[in-house]
């Protein structure tokens, strides 16, 4: 097993979710574990502490549907510029979210990172939502649910960052895996960009593996770094229901340790992150503990080293 020099990166935004309690995000991940866990298996952890948000108050709101703007956009460029220079080290980083906003600057900077390396960056987007809204088709106002328009370059975003997203995402090197909760909008942006999409159904009938492999397979020929975003609804809400954004029918507890295997295995993930988690709304922690567990299995604990755990 490769060890690696692992840096946290605390980003305790809740503004781009609908509910409060996703500030706390971070520490719960420190809370539970998630370093201790890590240095067992042999890596280095460095955490770097929280990030503050730049100051982006002079920016114009796009539209009267768009909440908290200023504030998401200084997390945007504060995640942007670290990570656009943790992914040109040899480091792995780990996002601490956090609401899924996090991902509109972690994405992106990854992404610039990858070019300036002369490599493609592909991304798995473990989700119970596709996050492929813009400004301008967002119902709620949420900006968690736009990253990946985002991320891929779809126009109406200039403010976030103050100028122009200079090295935008291929579609068709993302890849959304659990899917079951897509606006009608955002389905057409997905068909006419080409994105992947894998919903709960196709997961159903094929199997993680038939559906995970292949793209896997395909970062692999690119020579691609691999981005992955896991979101706790990606999970069925009875074992992780701490998350504002509950969808029944989620990933069980095998589905997704067995994505987290694969990845592992296949050795081509360069930065995560974890985003969404809601201590307010958890049961004992037993959210928080299973998604350190979770990273655990993405850094290589096997399925007979897991901790035997009682709720």
């Amino acid at each position: 097993m490769v060890n690696h020099d692992v840096v946290f990166v605390g980003a305790p935004i809740e503004e781009g979710a609908g509910r409060r309690g996703c500030v706390m995000g971070p520490d719960a991940y420190r809370t539970a574990g998630l370093a201790e866990n890590l240095q067992a298996l042999g890596h280095r952890v460095t955490d770097i502490g929280n990030l503050q948000p730049e100051d982006a108050h002079t920016e114009k709101v796009p539209n009267g549907t768009v909440k908290n703007f200023h504030t998401v956009a200084g997390w945007t460029r504060s995640l942007y510029k670290t990570a656009s220079e943790l992914g040109q080290k040899a480091v792995f980083p780990v996002y601490l979210g956090g609401d899924h906003a996090l991902a509109l600057g972690t994405v992106a900077g990854q992404s610039l990172a990858a070019n300036r390396l002369g490599k493609p960056l592909f991304v798995l987007w473990l989700d119970a939502h596709s996050d492929f809204n813009t400004f301008d088709t967002t119902e709620s106002g949420n900006l968690h649910g736009t990253p990946l328009a985002f991320a891929c370059g779809l126009k109406g975003f200039d403010g976030l960052l103050g100028h122009p997203l200079s090295h935008p995402v291929a579609p068709r090197n993302v890849e959304i895996l659990g899917v079951r909760s897509i606006d009608p909008k955002e389905r057409e942006l997905l068909v006419d960009c080409g994105a992947g999409v894998r919903d709960m159904r196709m997961i159903d009938e094929m199997g993680i593996p038939a559906l995970l492999a292949p793209f896997l397979e395909r970062v692999r020929a690119a020579n691609g770094l691999l981005h992955v975003s896991l979101d706790v609804d990606f999970l069925d809400p009875g074992i992780a229901p701490a998350v504002g954004t509950t969808v029944p029918g989620g990933a069980t507890f095998r589905e997704a340790h067995l994505v987290m295997e694969m990845l592992h295995d296949s050795g081509l993930v360069t930065s995560l992150d974890l985003v969404e988690l809601n201590p307010f709304l958890d049961d004992r922690g037993m959210t928080a503990r299973l998604m350190v567990d979770l990273t655990a299995s993405l850094f290589g604990r096997r399925v007979f080293d897991r901790p035997t755990r009682s709720f």
